[in-house]
């Protein structure tokens, strides 16, 4: 039964998105969906299908999914970058580039981002409008309440990408208060969001 399910999920979800979902329902099938929280992923991407543009182009990811389904709130959110302007480290530094769970920073389709463990707990993923998924990796002495600093891979980004705004963020799934780097390369692998990454991926291969 479980097995007739997830196809008949698997072919509405590549006829409506294009997208080949059978590693997703693969996964899903050999565990008999016991292990689900495991996979960290949003459950919009089982859910929901992504909104295509009548000329077939996939809307942006704002507009892909119905985000008002998941809980607001409201924040400030500024930018900051792995350098000495916003960590006080350098290249060579044996902690540049690591973020306060142990992760590296990263700009991608899931970004880390820095938040007040007390309102965002390690691990939260957000959904950032204009700037993308954000994991909480990492914390900051003037992070504190109802802030976040988005990780951008240089100053120059910070300023024309974003500066400081004030806006609504989405709570997809709430932390546990740990994150580790194969957690993060998962999510950014996840095959049903592939076609969302160039949007927001900076960083190079």
């Amino acid at each position: 039964m479980i097995v007739l399910f997830l196809g008949a999920c698997n072919a509405t979800y590549f006829a409506i998105t294009g997208v080949e979902a059978k590693d997703l329902s693969n996964w899903m099938i050999k565990n008999h969906g016991e292990q689900l929280e495991k996979i960290r992923i949003p459950l919009q991407s089982l859910q929901d299908h992504p909104k295509r543009k009548a000329s077939g182009e996939v809307k942006p990811l704002e507009e892909a999914f119905d985000w008002k389904r998941y809980p607001s709130h409201k924040v400030t959110a500024t930018g900051y970058t792995a350098g000495a302007e916003s960590t006080g480290k350098s290249p060579g530094h044996p902690q540049y580039g690591i973020t306060y769970s142990g992760v590296k920073v990263k700009r991608d389709l899931y970004s880390t981002v820095a938040a007040d463990p007390s309102v965002f707990p390690i691990g939260t993923i957000l959904f950032i409008p204009n700037y993308g998924y954000g994991v909480v990796a990492d914390t900051g002495s003037k992070i504190k309440g109802s802030r976040l600093d988005l990780y951008f891979d240089t100053v120059k980004e910070v300023y024309n990408n974003w500066g400081k705004k004030t806006l609504d963020v989405y709570i997809v799934k709430k932390g546990n208060g740990t994150v580790t780097e194969k957690e993060l390369v998962k999510l950014n692998e996840t095959k049903s969001l592939q076609v969302f990454r160039n949007q927001y991926k900076t960083v190079k291969e």
